[in-house]
């Protein structure tokens, strides 16, 4: 007699499974050993066996059963460690896929890098790769290099030179030997955008600013910068309203010049700024190759379905490593910050107000806090307890900076934790409250109910420049007469 739940984990087992976990159950791959110790047997390579705590031969074992099971490649035309043929054969290719059961023609070469390569080894990489796969060696149509969640495919049939590098770029990998698909991302389909863990995130985000620093190509907190403008575009793509099937807009399209690309993402970039202006003010001031890098390293990233906790911990430890050194009065520490807003308690209709709000620590917190007391009333996922946090984040949670660059990381920084950014402004804090109004109306006198901020202390000002003291009460003295006078 059957059982209708073993009949119903059979069916669900090839969606939870990863590829790999499929290639284990299904006898391609075998993985042995204790952690740290752990070996990976490549069944259909002759029983090829690599360390598997080798971070890039993680890579080439989750892209190999991704070729069967994604790419629909039989599973034994695809052999690991292929001799490529040379006058001293000693380099072997990481992965070849065959277009013959004698596996005597290849059809795809594939190089395997670890996650967090720096730009220069992933070039050299594509390098390796096209060399690999030239008439002279592979004779090869395709050449992949993957390094963790970046890819790069490229067409190296005879339709192009040897030295192309950009006219032949692909989406993605062809499916059953057919023919390349013009994006590789398509809304609600096996090839849509998946969420990410931290570990992911943290990673992506890190060559993203790898990639726009270039080793002294921008300063910083400018490369920064231009980061949180395309994570902006990125997030907005991924909102725009669009049917099942249809592509992102976000990503490398097949056969597409970086100039292309560049400005279909400007085009993104200047209409979402045109609908929030406050956000960002300037353009995108990025190489049109470095742009198709940092989306490479970001297209398959789903920004708004990752886990609001997984984006929330990931950007706070890439800025804690960033704000250092001349940076560093923009951020206050995590147990400092967390320990202020747990002893405040803040309240669902308190109006919060950080006047030196760096890069938005405080009121990330005070989100964070209102978004746990959301669930301890409603049941997370539900309207209610969404209405509970975000009507706080848009209508009771306020910040200040003085620096504008500072300002647009903290407004970024609301925008990944799910809107606030609106009443972040960059002003002078210590300037009358009529000027903020002017900027904000929700900034008045008298309206806050809780002060959270680290303000940065030892500063010396010139009071001939910057009358502060005249505004306030307490800038003035009694003299022996009774009379007010600024204090000096």
């Amino acid at each position: 007699m059957f059982d209708i739940n073993d009949i119903a984990k059979t069916a669900l087992e090839p969606i939870m499974s990863t590829p790999l976990q499929r290639a284990q159950k299904d006898g391609y791959v075998n993985i042995t050993g204790i952690e740290g110790k752990k070996k990976i047997e490549y069944i259909t390579s002759e029983k090829h066996v690599e360390n598997y705590e080798d971070p890039e031969e993680k890579v080439r074992a989750e892209f190999f059963a991704e070729l069967i099971y994604k790419y629909e490649y039989p599973a034994n035309r695809i052999k690991v460690e292929v001799v490529v043929p040379d006058r001293l054969p000693t380099d072997r290719a990481d992965i070849v896929v065959f277009s013959d059961d004698d596996c005597k023609r290849p059809y795809a070469i594939v190089e395997c890098k670890k996650e967090g390569v720096t730009d220069a080894e992933f070039n050299q990489a594509i390098e390796q790769g096209v060399g690999n796969a030239t008439w002279v060696k592979l004779r090869a149509d395709y050449v992949v290099i993957i390094a963790g969640g970046t890819r790069r495919v490229l067409d190296v049939s005879d339709k192009y030179g040897a030295l192309e590098r950009e006219q032949n770029i692909l989406a993605d990998l062809p499916r059953a030997y057919g023919k390349p698909q013009e994006f590789r991302f398509y809304k609600g389909t096996d090839n849509d955008i998946k969420p990410v863990s931290r570990e992911d995130l943290i990673a992506a985000i890190k060559k993203c600013h790898q990639t726009l620093w270039g080793g002294g190509r921008l300063s910083p907190p400018t490369a920064f910068g231009e980061l949180c403008k395309l994570i902006f575009v990125k997030i907005s793509d991924e909102q725009k309203p669009r049917k099942k099937g249809e592509p992102y807009q976000f990503q490398i399209k097949t056969h597409e010049p970086s100039s292309k690309l560049a400005e279909r993402i400007n085009a993104l970039y200047n209409e979402q700024k045109a609908k929030d202006p406050e956000v960002f003010t300037e353009s995108i001031k990025v190489d049109d190759r470095v742009l198709r890098t940092v989306v490479s390293h970001l297209e398959a990233i789903n920004l708004n379905k990752t886990d609001l906790d997984v984006k929330g911990v990931a950007f706070e430890q890439f800025m804690d490593g960033f704000f250092k050194g001349d940076f560093g009065q923009y951020f206050t520490p995590r147990p400092i910050i967390e320990f202020c807003v747990k002893m405040m308690k803040p309240e669902q209709d308190w109006d919060v107000l950080d006047p030196s709000c760096g890069s938005g620590g405080f009121l990330l917190h005070a989100l964070d806090y209102m978004r746990k007391q959301a669930g301890d009333y409603y049941e997370k996922g539900t309207v209610d307890y969404f209405n509970y946090w975000h009507d706080f984040a848009a209508k009771h949670l306020f910040g200040i900076e003085i620096n504008d660059e500072i300002a647009r990381v903290a407004k970024m920084n609301m925008i990944v934790h799910d809107d606030g950014h609106t009443n972040v402004i960059s002003h002078d804090a210590l300037e009358s409250i009529e000027k903020m109004h002017d900027h904000n109306r929700g900034f008045a006198e008298n309206r806050f109910d809780l002060i959270l901020t680290n303000p940065p202390f030892g500063a010396t000002i010139n009071l001939a420049e910057k009358p502060y003291l005249t505004t306030f009460e307490l800038g003035h003295a009694i003299d022996a007469k009774g009379k007010k006078k600024p204090r000096k």
